[in-house]
């Protein structure tokens, strides 16, 4: 099934509407966002994406990113993923939003204007197969240890993001 999500400009405001592919194989810009959970001890939920998603595939990335459906409103399509992805949910809030742009080994590209959400979470997590290969609860400072130390195990929007999301962290 195709997906329809949300063309916009640089101040966010939506222009149009495309397919997801598309979208990604010709670098337009789209409203997309960024989840970042963390427990009481301090651990972010990172999750290492399955081998088969249309980029970035046994990359580690945060909890879980996507893009709101053409008229699904930011609040609905955050919980709806978090629920598909990990069986969760949780309040969640904005932090700061950022566009970002990168091209991948494959020909797809990412252009997002990317809205950065953080919530806390204690409990079971059910991870969706299709989705995930594998997960984990990390302490930010061995996560900052892995970026630098093997920078191509994880995903571009982590590496662009995790610095001002710790800033972040209670």
């Amino acid at each position: 099934m195709s997906e329809t999500i949300i063309l916009v400009d640089k101040q966010d405001n939506q222009i149009g509407t495309i397919e997801k592919l598309p979208a990604h194989e010709q670098a337009v810009l789209h409203r997309a966002f960024s989840l970042y959970i963390f427990n009481k001890k301090g651990e972010l939920l990172i999750q290492k994406r399955n081998r088969d998603k249309y980029h970035s595939g046994t990359l580690w990335s945060n909890t879980c990113c996507s893009h709101p459906r053409h008229k699904e409103g930011m609040q609905n399509a955050i919980h709806r993923r978090l629920e598909e992805e990990f069986g969760i949910d949780t309040e969640m809030n904005e932090i700061f939003s950022t566009i970002y742009k990168c091209k991948f080994d494959n020909g797809l590209s990412e252009h997002e204007y990317l809205h950065v959400f953080i919530g806390y979470y204690d409990g079971e997590v059910n991870p969706s197969p299709t989705e995930t290969e594998d997960y984990k609860w990390i302490k930010p400072k061995e996560l900052l240890e892995g970026i630098k130390n093997n920078p191509e195990k994880y995903s571009y929007w982590l590496k662009d993001c995790i610095d001002r999301v710790l800033k972040f962290v209670k």
